[in-house]
Formats: C-alpha cells, sequence, structure tokens
C-alpha cells in the first residue's frame, strides 16, 4: 500500500566517477539519480556545496552560500562551445578512487577561468540575459567574488592578514581593489553561475524522478570567509586583532579531555537578534535554493553552546552560553513558512535542546552504529525511535559499517550479531541497511560506502584527522544489477518506495 515513508543515499558529489579527478554535475550525476530512481530511493542527502578552504572540508568553506566550482561539469562546458575537446584530451591521469584536491585546482580552475573568458566574449543574447538575473538575484555574489579575487591577490592569505584598510572594507580601498580586480571578479561571478545552471539543472532532473535533495547548513561559518569579512558585527571578533573574540567547540567529553576547539567565530546573537536574524534567513533562502531539505549541523548550539575566548588553545575553559534558538526558529517560521528542517542532535544533548526540536517538530537522527554500547534504554535501538526521525547506519562522520563492526571488541560483535540474528559476520553492513530500513522511523539514509560493503579505508571523515579526509569516490562499474535489485526489494518490501510502485 502506498505510504509516506521513505529512503535514500548519503553520497557528496564529490564521491561521483568522473575522470577528471573529482565527482561533478556530468553524466555520472544523472547516472545515480537513475540509479536512485531505479531502487526506489527518493532522499539523496549531500554535503555543503560550498567552495572549500584548508583541508577541504565541507564545512570550513570560504562561503555558507556559494557554490564550489570543482563540481562544475567540464563536459558541458565544452558541449556548449565554452571549452574544446582538445581542453580535455591532455589532462592528467588523476585517481580514481580518491581526489586530489591540489592537483584537480591546479588543472580545472585554469580550465573553468578559460570558460569565463570565453562565455563573457562571446556568449548569446540568451545566456547574458540569463546570467544578469542570475547576478541580479544572488544578494551574496558581488561581496562573495570580490573576497576570492582577494584572496588570489592575497596569495591565499586569510581577511584578517591582509592590509588593515581592506581587511576592514574601507571605502577608498574597497573602490581601488574592485578596480584593480575587475577581470578576476567577473570571472568568479561566472563560475558561480555555472555552477548554479548546473545544479539547478540535476536537481530538477532529480525532482522530476520523485527524488528530494537534503543539503546541510553548518551552524557555524569559517572565520576565513566572506560572510565574517563582509558581515564582522554578527560575528564575536576582536577589532583589534580582527580574530575571533569568542570561538566555538565542545566541552571536554569521554572521547576527548581537552573537548574540541573548532575555531570558528561565535554569533553576536544579540546583533542578529536586533537585525530580525536578517542574515540568517538570507542564508536560509540562499540554500533553498539548491536544496528541498536542510539538515541544520550542530542543531544543539541554538539552545546553548560552548564558547571559548581568544587565545585558548583548547577547549577546556568554555562556558554555555544560552542562544536565542526558539525567537530565531519562530521568526524562520514567520518570515519563511514551514521549513524542510531536519536537526542534527548528536553529541552532548539535554532536554532544553530536544524541547527545541519537538516545539517545531523537526525530525531528529538515530545512528545504529551508536545503537549497542549500552543496554535496552539506548536511544538509538530502533525499539526506541519515534516516528518522526531520520535514522542512518552511519553518518560521513563514523566509519563504515563494515569498518566498525571489523574494530569492535569480541564481546560487541556478538551482541551485534544477536541484535541482527546473524550467525555470520558475512554481510553485516545488509543486516545493518535492513533494521534502518525496517525500523519504524519515517527516513532512512544508507551511506553509499555501506551499499558497497566498503571497508575503514573508504570512510569519508576522521574527525579530528587533519589530513586524507573527504577525498573517497566510488568506481561506476560498481553500481551492478546485483545492488541494484538488492537495494530495490528492500526498499520495496520495508514500504519505503515510491507510490506509484504499490498502485
Amino acid at each position: 500500500m502506498a505510504s509516506s515513508r521513505t529512503s535514500g543515499i548519503l553520497l557528496h558529489p564529490t564521491s561521483l566517477p568522473s575522470r577528471y579527478g573529482i565527482g561533478d554535475l556530468g553524466p555520472e550525476a544523472y547516472r545515480f539519480v537513475d540509479f536512485m530512481e531505479t531502487t526506489g530511493q527518493q532522499l539523496w542527502q549531500v554535503l555543503p556545496l560550498g567552495p572549500t578552504g584548508h583541508g577541504n572540508s565541507p564545512y570550513l568553506c570560504y562561503s555558507s552560500t556559494a557554490g564550489n566550482p570543482l563540481l562544475i561539469s567540464l563536459e558541458q562546458l565544452r558541449d556548449r562551445n565554452l571549452l574544446e575537446q582538445s581542453d580535455l584530451d591532455n589532462l592528467p591521469d588523476f585517481s580514481v578512487d580518491w581526489v586530489d584536491f591540489d592537483q584537480v585546482a591546479a588543472v580545472k580552475i585554469k580550465l573553468l577561468d578559460k570558460a569565463a573568458e570565453t562565455f563573457h566574449a562571446q556568449a548569446g543574447p540568451e545566456d547574458r540575459q540569463a546570467y544578469e538575473e542570475f547576478c541580479q538575484k544572488a544578494f551574496w555574489l558581488d561581496d562573495y567574488a570580490f573576497y576570492m579575487a582577494l584572496k588570489s591577490a592575497h596569495d591565499g592569505a586569510s581577511w584578517s592578514e591582509w592590509d588593515k584598510s581592506i581587511a576592514r572594507r574601507e571605502p577608498e580601498a574597497v573602490q581601488e581593489w574592485q578596480g584593480k580586480l575587475a577581470k578576476e571578479i567577473s570571472h568568479y561571478k561566472y563560475k558561480q553561475f555555472e555552477f548554479h545552471r548546473q545544479w539547478t539543472a540535476l536537481k530538477q532532473y532529480a525532482n522530476e524522478r520523485n527524488i528530494q535533495i537534503i543539503g546541510d547548513i553548518p551552524i557555524y561559518v569559517a572565520h576565513d570567509s566572506v560572510d565574517v569579512w563582509a558581515n564582522p558585527e554578527n560575528f564575536m571578533i576582536d577589532p583589534e586583532t580582527l580574530m575571533p573574540s569568542e570561538m566555538a567547540g565542545v566541552p571536554p567529553d569521554y572521547f576527548s579531555t581537552t573537548g574540541q576547539l573548532w575555531g570558528n567565530p561565535t554569533y553576536n546573537w544579540k546583533k542578529l537578534e536586533e537585525t530580525n536574524f536578517h542574515w540568517w534567513l538570507q542564508r536560509i533562502r540562499a540554500i533553498l535554493d539548491y536544496v528541498d531539505w536542510i539538515r541544520i549541523d550542530h542543531f544543539r548550539g541554538f539552545q546553548a553552546y560552548w564558547a571559548v575566548a581568544e587565545g585558548e588553545t583548547t577547549a577546556m575553559n568554555g562556558q554555555w552560553i544560552e542562544a536565542p534558538g526558539e525567537k530565531f526558529f519562530n521568526v524562520v517560521k514567520e518570515e519563511l513558512g514551514s521549513l524542510p528542517i531536519l536537526a542534527e542532535d548528536l553529541g552532548l544533548i539535554t532536554p532544553e535542546v530536544l524541547e527545541l526540536r519537538d516545539q517545531f517538530d523537526f525530525p531528529g537522527m538515530k545512528i545504529l552504529q551508536f545503537a549497542f554500547g549500552s543496554d535496552s534504554k539506548n536511544l538509538y535501538l530502533p525499539f526506541n525511535y519515534p516516528r518522526n526521525c531520520i535514522v542512518y547506519t552511519g553518518t560521513h562522520d563514523n566509519d563504515t559499517t563494515v569498518g566498525w563492526f571489523n574494530q569492535l571488541e569480541e564481546h560487541e560483535r556478538n551482541r551485534v550479531l544477536m541484535f541482527l540474528g546473524c550467525l555470520s559476520p558475512d554481510g553485516v553492513h545488509w543486516d545493518l541497511i535492513r533494521v534502518a530500513m525496517m525500523s519504524i522511523a519515517d527516513r532512512a539514509i544508507i551511506p553509499m560506502q555501506d551499499l558497497f560493503g566498503l571497508g575503514s579505508e573508504f570512510r569519508m571523515n576522521t574527525p579530528g584527522q587533519a589530513e586524507n579526509n573527504w577525498a573517497w569516490r566510488y568506481r561506476p562499474e560498481w553500481i551492478n544489477e546485483e545492488l541494484c535489485h538488492q537495494l530495490r526489494e528492500m526498499t520495496r518490501y520495508s514500504d519505503r518506495a515510491p507510490d506509484h510502485w504499490y498502485q
């Protein structure tokens, strides 16, 4: 019978196959959507889509609203005569399994700049009109393009290290630099136009096939970002050093005796509240141009956040400060209506955080890898779920299911096998997928690595590890008829397939 239960896949676009060293918005992205449609998946969850900074983390972007130009399909640029076939014929032998971000950027940015020059010189009236309309609509574009051009002119240095006149956006310095960097600014604008055009087409293709996109909003933005440079009044910034006067993180806990010091500036919530949260409303509107659902990372920070003073090197000496979460979400609801928001409610969660989540009926997250470490009261065990939640075998920050299981102590593995009803650990990833899909949760999301049964070496991110993250890619031949059949049948029998499958 028809049901509102759904399932989907967690896969960042950089993990798609392509011969250009990084997943992009070209043919393999459409093939992935076709795979999702064939298997009845209705949710595609991606990580933040912004231009990544140090460490290539999508959670530390140069902009909270721009797109990552490295995702632009070179083949689509060739097909529109913005690049020549010869531009694509003599590229390096990129790895098919991992993204070498430095190598990819060195090659791809040059080609994107060439496409920008060709576009500005040769674009027809229809394309020019579309470009002008995009530039007028994208409220964030002028600041972003200027910021990125300035970063390039300063050899990639953070804005707080620039000459103080432009770091503080003094009008004369702004006018001077805009004149110097006019060509570079136009290139950055074009790349955002092209990203938006390609992503919008892909999203429309997915939506037409009953697939919705879940995007991700990290609660904090990077200090080295246009958001902070252009709007320092919204953040806790030392006016003398231009560095965060108050940094975000989490306090010491069982996993870390010194806590986690992220280094992002915390918000000046008083100032934001005075403006009726204007910056945040604009940010949400911009994200909704790209996605159908928003997952808010570190949702608990809207109720209270851990703040660490400037100069501290660990998160030990911080304090909890209450945030105006209820006022904020009421304003969001008044201004934008009832929004499709998912709350990342993992970690140190208090009753007040859960109350805020439930007041606005936001689905929370349940992680099966967290379910087996205690007793039957564990909230991550499926029989303790509410319907209004989203269940994962693991997230981008977790090990793969196979890697997680193999690293458990023997008695813990036996407990997992007993719960799953397995006599053998072979195929444990499918057993955990089955538990997620058959659970009462309205939504189930499976990381792509778990569908392939991959081990620890293929995980997306290891928190606290500075290098070798975010780089995994799958090979196109791994999507085969056997995988499609198994996922399709599990989706059907867990009552998570599209309505028309049951008619």
